[in-house]
């Protein structure tokens, strides 16, 4: 523990024994190799979790990293989807692989294992904890300087697994303008706390609509809140995104990694410096 520690390890993102809460981690499987563990969280559903997980992974894989994405979200998973990814995941004896995305990132997501992209997951939370355990420890992720784990909404199981099993180095915590939000954000910021893991950034989703004619920003889900709700909660880092058409159609057409958004530049930079 550092001399300077405040013990609030929400605020800081060294690593020290303080964050174990006496449970040990789960191991790598040992021909895998990850530097930075990113877990991308949401107090709610809808708010864009998964495309900011996406957009992360790509904008530090374009600056010279290697990313990878854990689709931790077993029941809603939607991070194939958005790199076009619909081949099955292989292995061999000494763990399975991880699909390559076009532009290098690696992705691992149930539905790679699964028959049918269509068929849904009905298990219960410590099957689904699991899951997420041997995506991180059975699964050869190779020379990853940046994981991104994609977690479903609220305070369950999963969280609570990724929080416990993986050595996440801090979250980002996804919202959007309603004033819904800002109680949202502030249960995953105690859930945080509790678990000692730091709160890296926020990013408010579906900010405002600009107008591809006048420039005029729209703000149709209500005024920003973004600002406020990161002082609140002692959030150094936030960005808004607004929301655009042709994002949505890139998603659905497996082009996310066509996809930038500059507003995120400041949140990248921050995670390149952790």
């Amino acid at each position: 523990m550092s001399e300077e520690c405040t013990h609030d390890c929400s605020s800081c993102s060294a690593n020290c024994s303080s964050r174990d809460n006496g449970i040990p981690k789960e191991s790598l499987n040992e021909l895998s190799s990850v530097k930075k563990v990113i877990g991308i969280v949401s107090g709610k559903g809808g708010v864009g979790k998964s495309l900011v997980t996406a957009l992360s992974a790509v904008e530090l894989q374009r600056r010279g990293y290697r990313t990878a994405v854990l689709d931790a979200d077993i029941t809603g998973p939607s991070i194939p989807k958005l790199f076009g990814i619909h081949d099955k995941a292989e292995g061999t004896q000494d763990g399975l692989f991880p699909a390559i995305t076009e532009k290098g990132t690696q992705i691992m997501s149930i539905n790679l294992l699964l028959d049918s992209e269509t068929d849904p997951v009905v298990w219960r939370g410590p099957v689904i904890a699991g899951v997420v355990k041997q995506f991180w420890s059975d699964v050869i992720w190779s020379d990853v300087d940046y994981m991104f784990v994609d977690m479903p909404p609220g305070t369950g199981d999963v969280p609570l697994t990724v929080f416990q099993s993986l050595p996440v180095d801090g979250i980002i915590v996804v919202t959007s303008p309603q004033e819904l939000v800002e109680m949202i954000v502030e249960k995953a910021s105690a859930m945080a706390k509790i678990m000692n893991v730091p709160i890296l950034g926020l990013v408010e989703n579906m900010s405002y609509f600009e107008c591809p004619d006048c420039g005029n920003k729209h703000y149709i889900f209500g005024e920003s809140k973004a600002e406020s709700v990161a002082n609140k909660n002692r959030i150094d880092t936030y960005a808004s995104i607004p929301l655009r058409p042709e994002v949505t159609k890139a998603c659905d057409g497996g082009r996310i990694e066509d996809v930038k958004f500059e507003e995120l530049d400041g949140l990248m930079t921050m995670l390149e410096n952790l």
